[in-house]
């Protein structure tokens, strides 16, 4: 008999369990994956948090869906959180927030070469790692979302996916472009995640929306790279003013896809009201419901959505459960369009 066969989605939530489900690994078809990694964030750490914050939060989820078939019914089960990694980035980030702030002093870390190396071994360690436990889920016929920690960690799973597939498209909501090469040093910053995706040549198009904080190094980077289509956040804003509906906008993303998209979703991507506890909040941004219609069109315009992480979500102490919230109903969603 199923372990879900006596569950009721009208009962209270129990906590332990993401969404509160039933569910394990071998009855699920989506499995989430924590990473618990914020080593390599230039502004604010917590995002490490997140996983297990997320995790808290949602079992008070309600789970049905207007007009879609409720996401929990395929089976969604969430790994453990490994305490090791989480212990790890910890100590990383003692390193790391010293050498920034000599760096925004304008100043020289003495040991800046160890700790630029270490970090360095520690992340590519942790790519490999992500990328193996992915196939291993692959080969069991499971469908994976990752959930950061800082929006580094999805390298080792877009290496993963692109060994099953040929050619697949990235679909990024994020206040950043993430085109930076090894900012502050660092190869595998959450920074500089697009930049190292875009060498994966399994990787045709990627889609930037929301896009609001750049440098100037970037905007080059993305005007020289046919396959990158930046939808940056003031100009969604000035056409919607003009009376273009979100509707037109996101069929304008939708199309320039292949039919292979891998959802990339950092929660800072959002207006900064729904996630005031990640690294790098900026002003602007998605609306909750303009986020969710998008990624639902892409799976609606027949598209197959290989995939999906949702990163930097940072829990507060004064407001934990709001971006705790903010970040379950995402990562629901997105386990409803894969």
């Amino acid at each position: 008999m199923s372990i879900a066969s006596n569950y009721d989605p009208n009962a209270v939530g129990v906590k332990g369990s993401i969404f509160g489900l039933p569910f394990d690994e071998e009855e699920s078809k989506v499995v989430i994956l924590p990473v618990p990694w914020d080593a390599t964030v230039s502004y604010s750490a917590g995002t490490a948090d997140g996983p297990q914050a997320i995790l808290d939060a949602s079992a008070q989820l309600d789970l049905e869906v207007v007009g879609k078939k409720a996401p929990w019914k395929r089976g969604i089960w969430m790994a453990p959180i490994d305490q090791g990694l989480r212990a790890k980035s910890n100590h990383l980030r003692k390193d790391v927030e010293s050498y920034i702030e000599k760096l925004e002093q304008g100043k020289e870390h003495q040991d800046s070469n160890q700790i630029i190396d270490q970090v360095n071994a520690s992340t590519s360690e942790l790519k490999n790692r992500i990328e193996a436990l992915v196939q291993s889920y692959i080969k069991i016929g499971k469908t994976i979302g990752l959930l950061g920690g800082d929006h580094s960690c999805p390298l080792g799973y877009l290496e993963a996916l692109a060994q099953r597939h040929d050619d697949f498209g990235i679909l990024q909501i994020d206040a950043h472009m993430d085109l930076r090469e090894a900012y502050e040093g660092f190869e595998h910053s959450h920074a500089s995640i697009m930049y190292n995706a875009l060498k994966i040549s399994s990787i045709s198009k990627l889609i930037q929306v929301g896009i609001r904080d750049f440098s100037e190094a970037e905007v080059v980077f993305a005007s020289t790279d046919e396959r990158i289509e930046v939808f940056y956040d003031q100009d969604l804003k000035q056409q919607q003013y003009m009376g273009i509906p979100w509707k037109t906008l996101c069929d304008q993303m939708i199309s320039a896809l292949p039919q292979k998209v891998y959802i990339s979703f950092d929660i800072d991507g959002l207006n900064p009201h729904l996630c005031p506890g990640t690294g790098t909040p900026v002003p602007g941004g998605l609306e909750y419901n303009e986020a969710i219609y998008l990624i639902n069109q892409i799976k609606d315009s027949g598209r197959q959505i290989i995939g999906f992480d949702l990163c930097e979500v940072a829990p507060q102490t004064n407001d934990k459960e709001w971006n705790a919230n903010v970040g379950a109903r995402v990562l629901y969603a997105l386990c409803g369009v894969v």
